[in-house]
């Protein structure tokens, strides 16, 4: 573990580097972010990070991140939950995106256990934080493994009905290029949550088939043809299944396999680094849908003492 600098609030944030097999990961615990990914015989990293300390403060807040206790979108600001209305931080015109200026990619996690291959965080969340209810704990728990794998497995409990969706945030570019254009996707999804302007589901469900969202076979990614910020409907039943391959020109591929019902995905058109272009990279989002509470056919969100929240990701890395 070493010391990767000091938030202007005065925490320290610290960098662990897992190694196993070809892979070294590095993750910072601020925000439970992965900082960098880097897979023996290529030559550049993988994933969209940043050395310093102030990128992740200001314009790059969700690069690598793990964002909650909600990711993405609640379009109107608000959830119901056993007839109480919750106020939530409005950061998105109307609506509350990642759980607004706190959520959990704000935080400093504390490390609980730390191995050459893998490190657990842990995050307390008191009631009322994010505007939600119920004293909540999360534990990230980070796994490299031979020959090529990071796993990510995720918990959160509580002491009374809360809401939790959590995705991890990173942008992904497999190739040494300014932009991800010439990657090839592939998405095991055969249906997509369409978006109304404000990039909040319509609250439809509909089939990818004959539309510019069909990734069920591998195709290259162009952008705006479609532009991406959506989620695609998984059928993995909450198994542990590879649900997307990401490849670059370079033959670098990623497969993401995960236990969530949804996978986003967002070009990045309105994201980049200091000194780089918009649509560097593509973010990939293992998630529950956006807006779940809004809509009644989308899986619920709703995690209780008997019933904790859990999903596990996984994402392996060939050249």
């Amino acid at each position: 573990m070493a010391h990767f600098g000091t938030t202007r609030r005065g925490d320290p944030v610290e960098k662990v580097t897992l190694r196993a097999g070809g892979l070294q990961v590095s993750i910072l615990t601020l925000g439970a972010i992965v900082q960098d990914v880097r897979l023996d015989g290529v030559d550049h990293g993988l994933t969209l990070g940043s050395d310093e300390l102030s990128d992740y403060e200001t314009s790059m807040g969700y690069h690598g991140a793990l964002v909650g206790p909600i990711a993405n979108r609640i379009s109107n600001g608000r959830v119901r939950l056993d007839g109480m209305m919750y106020e939530l931080e409005r950061n998105d015109g109307a609506g509350h995106l990642h759980s607004g200026s706190d959520g959990t990619h704000r935080q400093i996690w504390a490390v609980s256990q730390q191995s050459e291959n893998s490190v657990t965080l842990t995050l307390d969340l008191a009631d009322g934080v994010n505007g939600l209810p119920g004293r909540r704990q999360i534990t990230a728990t980070f796994t490299v493994a031979a020959p090529a794998s990071l796993t990510l497995d995720i918990t959160g409990t509580t002491d009374a009905k809360t809401l939790m969706n959590f995705a991890n945030h990173s942008y992904w570019n497999l190739d040494r290029r300014e932009t991800w254009e010439g990657h090839t996707l592939q998405i095991a999804a055969d249906r997509y949550l369409p978006t109304d302007t404000a990039s909040a589901p319509t609250g439809e469900i509909c089939d990818v088939n004959g539309t510019d969202m069909d990734f069920q076979a591998a195709r290259v990614v162009e952008k705006d043809a479609p532009a991406l910020d959506h989620n695609f409907c998984l059928s993995n039943a909450a198994k542990l299944q590879d649900m997307l391959i990401l490849t670059g020109e370079s033959g670098v591929a990623m497969s993401v396999a995960t236990t969530a019902p949804g996978i986003q995905v967002y070009d990045g058109r309105g994201a980049s680094r200091p000194g780089k272009t918009t649509y560097e990279g593509l973010a990939i989002e293992p998630q529950h849908w956006p807006d779940a509470p809004n809509h009644r056919g989308f899986p619920s969100i709703a995690v209780t003492p008997d019933a904790p929240y859990r999903q596990t990701s996984r994402w392996t890395f060939t050249a």
